[in-house]
């Protein structure tokens, strides 16, 4: 175990990785399915509110300081699980294959038991950070918008 590992707890990210993606198991399958899959049924907060909680991997991540290209990498994970729960209904069926956050935790995973704990970070990579922390949060807002804003012309 490297110095990197000792100093970053991703409890809370493991936490997060089994309750989103894998919270139970459907009888008679090996399929997982978590709160990820389950929120976004419900127009207006689901994909924001499993967004929000997907940001967890991604902090711990930055604490981390896993390089840029990693962290990229999670964000693109994040923002295509944002864009799939756009697909009412279908979105949440392939967040179960997707599973963004057992992805995102393994990334973090792999960088911490690589790498000993670099130096303090530098300005750009917090404003790189910060950036794709933010983009898959404002993808899922955007999405509950636009998915509230289809609901409604849909019922009226």
């Amino acid at each position: 175990m490297t110095d990197r590992a000792r100093e970053v707890d991703v409890t809370a990210s493991r936490r997060v990785a089994k309750v989103m993606d894998d919270a139970f198991v459907v009888p008679g399958t090996r399929v997982g399915v978590g709160l990820d899959a389950l929120v976004g049924l419900v127009p207006g907060i689901g994909d924001a509110l499993g967004s929000a909680l997907s940001g967890v991997v991604v902090r711990d991540a930055i604490r981390a300081r896993v390089p840029m290209v990693v962290l990229a990498r999670m964000g693109l994970n994040l923002l295509l699980d944002a864009v799939l729960g756009l697909v009412p209904g279908v979105g949440d069926l392939l967040d179960v294959a997707h599973r963004a956050n057992r992805k995102n935790l393994r990334l973090l995973l792999r960088e911490v038991e690589r790498q000993p704990l670099r130096e303090p970070p530098s300005v750009a990579y917090v404003a790189g950070a910060v950036a794709l922390m933010l983009v898959p949060v404002v993808a899922g807002v955007a999405a509950t918008v636009l998915g509230t804003w289809l609901l409604w012309r849909l019922l009226t």
